[in-house]
């Protein structure tokens, strides 16, 4: 299932398109794309975006479609804590590296914890600012397996603030999305910033 972001375009640039964009990025820079090693650096840097923007081929909502029902009564918070991502900055396509914490109340139902890092990754794998992605997350988990409440947490390095500008190395950016009984019930919301916390 493919779930193209809002105001993609309609057909795909090919490999060789990508090639040539590089290429020209290159030569930008003050380099030669043709000298021994850059030579197959553009086929390299195009099939590696191909893999760090993956998640434009997915719908990370289908990871979750599959849930199990015997819980055998479990009804406390479920959390999966430090799933490590890459993702990039869509205003200067620079790397954000970073740690997620999800957390569910379910109702009847929970998914594998798998599946969670895989929306994580798929959401990800896109050009994003990462309080767009917190939420992303969070409402897809929300939308599918309809739990009682959900919490995410995001912290996260970004380069384009470290690498470059403001030049802070070492600063990082927490984000969080909260929804239904992690948000409005006091006690719910400090056990999972406890648990994420600790």
């Amino acid at each position: 299932m493919t779930d193209a972001p809002p105001n993609a375009p309609a057909s795909r640039l090919t490999q060789a398109d990508a090639e040539a964009a590089v290429r020209t990025l290159i030569e930008w820079a003050g380099d030669n794309p043709d000298r021994e090693g850059l030579l197959e650096t553009p086929a390299r840097v195009a099939r590696s975006y191909r893999e760090l923007f993956s998640g434009y081929e997915i719908d990370p909502l289908s990871y979750l479609e599959k849930t199990f029902e015997e819980t055998g009564g479990y009804d406390q918070l479920v959390v999966l804590k430090d799933i490590r991502f890459v993702s990039f900055c869509e205003h200067h396509m620079l790397p954000v590296v970073g740690r997620a914490h999800v957390a569910y109340l379910p109702t009847d139902r929970v998914v594998g914890i798998s599946k969670l890092a895989r929306v994580v990754r798929g959401f990800a794998r896109r050009l994003q600012i990462q309080e767009k992605m917190t939420a992303e997350i969070a409402e897809a988990i929300q939308t599918v397996l309809r739990p009682q409440g959900v919490g995410v947490v995001i912290e996260a390095e970004h380069s384009c603030m470290t690498l470059r500008g403001v030049n802070a190395p070492g600063a990082s950016l927490s984000t969080s999305h909260l929804i239904g009984v992690v948000r409005d019930d006091p006690r719910t919301r400090e056990e999972f910033l406890r648990l994420v916390r600790g």
